[in-house]
């Protein structure tokens, strides 16, 4: 699994051109799932997000989780984070996972994040056309991979 993290003072996503789905300060998880990938990675990187250090504590110093802000989270399923770019100019998506296999570890990832955060979690629709908006508190991005624990 693959994911990026933007620490956001908000975000909001349209789904569908109809629902709109929003969070205050917090996280916006994009969530890019490989045909490898299993409940032990949901676990991993929700652990994680839940207690990454990069919201600013008295001193300005980026020392406090997102529940010790009580801030909340928006996960968005993003196949697109797996494109590999070796050949040519059109990315292929072959690492990413199809629906079958896909939609239930993003399901897990999804009750899992919400056991480890204590705010709301919000999140956009596996597979459906999305609009996503933010801002990025910082600008503070971080990229994480279940398959590279560095």
């Amino acid at each position: 699994m693959r994911i990026v993290i933007q620490r956001v003072s908000q975000a909001s996503v349209l789904i569908n051109h109809a629902e709109t789905r929003n969070i205050s300060k917090g996280l916006l998880i994009l969530l890019g799932i490989e045909d490898t990938d299993t409940d032990e990675d949901s676990e991993w990187l929700c652990a994680k997000i839940a207690n990454l250090r990069i919201f600013a504590d008295e001193q300005g110093v980026m020392n406090l989780s997102v529940n010790e802000i009580g801030g909340e989270a928006m996960l968005i399923s993003q196949f697109t984070l797996h494109a590999s770019t070796k050949k040519g100019n059109r990315p292929s998506y072959i690492r990413a996972a199809k629906p079958d296999i896909a939609i239930p570890l993003y399901e897990a990832f999804i009750k899992i994040l919400q056991r480890k955060i204590i705010a709301k979690v919000v999140t956009g629709e596996f597979g459906a056309d999305m609009q996503v908006s933010l801002i990025n508190d910082g600008p503070v991005t971080i990229i994480m991979d279940s398959k590279n624990k560095e």
